[in-house]
């Protein structure tokens, strides 16, 4: 047996949510920039579950079953006040909040398909409230219960800050949530599938998938954009902060892509939506700034941005705190997660890789008193 780093070019499974071919993404076969232009987060989440898109009966039953999933349990409400909330990593918060919610679902160890979709329902449309909640908590303010009549973006904008978003705000943060909902067998998509195989509960999925999610090599990496983008400044500074992060051959994160060979479908969305944004704000300078080093890296290094990139100065012209952009990640991909976790337990088989062993060899035991 040999060994591949990071399993890169291996096929571990059959799955026919989404697929990467010739650097176009599709979800159950509809194209993402097909979808980002058209649907909604709540249609899509529907389709990745179900394999196709609702009609409007369809729809509106899906969403009132959201809607009225949405309020979190007042004793884990009670919980979270009670939690160190100020020092924490916001993953550390979600992946432990997401664990302890299994406690509240009287379905948490109910493994048939009805009692796995309803699990699925309440962790969809309780995500978005937990991290809302979560952020108001530490702040010392009240959590905003979800409003019904609210789509799943808008809902999230609200809950969060107590305003009901303007239109270009709510289709922005759709969007997002859109690109990010699924993308085949990524490293927490991959988590949630070898957990669940073991025929462990949703619960378990969803919150080993959030740990995995949490590294900056994956979700993280948006945070740490928006992190370079406010060490930059100004445009000015960007040639010289480039030429010094080449020089000391430091990773420019929101560049680069294990898969996309010429360059993620997903960035130029929200590259538009970037630019409308900072426009609508006054703060133009996110967007240049990320044009210009895009421009760059792509002159110099032959990078091209993906998703993370310019989701971050959405996030920010969203006014949402940078800490946040991992848990929305988590909000939106949690649809793509549950639709892997269903697809697994419905063909399920052990997952059991084997490990190319390079260790020494034909060791002989020696008494403890001999060593």
């Amino acid at each position: 047996m040999t060994a591949t780093r990071g399993l890169e070019g291996i096929v571990a499974t059959t799955s026919s949510v989404s697929s990467i071919i010739d650097d176009v993404l599709t979800y159950r076969g509809y194209s993402i920039d097909d979808l980002a232009e058209h649907a909604t987060f709540e249609e899509v989440v529907y389709l990745l579950w179900n394999g196709k898109l609702p009609n409007q009966s369809e729809l509106d039953q899906f969403k009132s079953e959201l809607a009225e999933a949405s309020e979190l349990p007042a004793e884990l409400l009670e919980q979270m006040k009670s939690l160190p909330l100020k020092n924490a990593h916001s993953m550390t918060v979600l992946r432990t909040i997401v664990s302890t919610l299994a406690m509240y679902d009287k379905d948490a160890e109910d493994m048939s398909t009805e009692g796995n979709y309803k699990k699925a329902i309440r962790l969809q449309a309780q995500m978005s409230s937990l991290v809302t909640a979560f952020a108001r908590i530490r702040e010392g303010k009240d959590p905003i219960a979800p409003k019904k009549e609210l789509s799943y973006a808008a809902n999230f904008l609200y809950m969060l800050t107590g305003k009901e978003p303007d239109e270009i705000s709510e289709t922005a943060f759709n969007k997002a949530l859109v690109l990010h909902a699924d993308h085949e067998l990524n490293a927490s998509t991959f988590t949630a599938r070898v957990c669940v195989a073991t025929l462990s509960d949703i619960y378990s999925g969803i919150t080993a998938a959030i740990g995995a999610l949490k590294g900056p090599l994956h979700g993280g990496a948006n945070e740490q954009v928006m992190k370079m983008l406010s060490e930059i400044g100004e445009e000015a500074n960007v040639d010289s902060y480039l030429e010094q992060a080449i020089e000391n051959k430091q990773k420019i994160m929101g560049f680069g892509h294990r898969v996309y060979k010429n360059g993620d479908p997903r960035a130029k969305h929200l590259r538009e939506m970037s630019k409308q944004l900072t426009s609508i704000t006054g703060e133009e300078k996110w967007y240049t700034m990320s044009v210009k080093i895009e421009d760059t890296l792509k002159q110099k290094k032959g990078l091209l941005p993906n998703v993370d990139f310019y989701s971050a100065s959405v996030y920010h012209s969203l006014g949402i705190d940078h800490d946040l952009f991992t848990p929305i990640f988590a909000i939106s991909r949690v649809s793509g997660w549950i639709a892997h976790i269903l697809e697994q337990y419905e063909n399920n088989r052990l997952i059991r890789p084997r490990a190319e062993y390079i260790g020494p060899d034909k060791q002989q035991y020696v008494a403890l008193d001999q060593r």
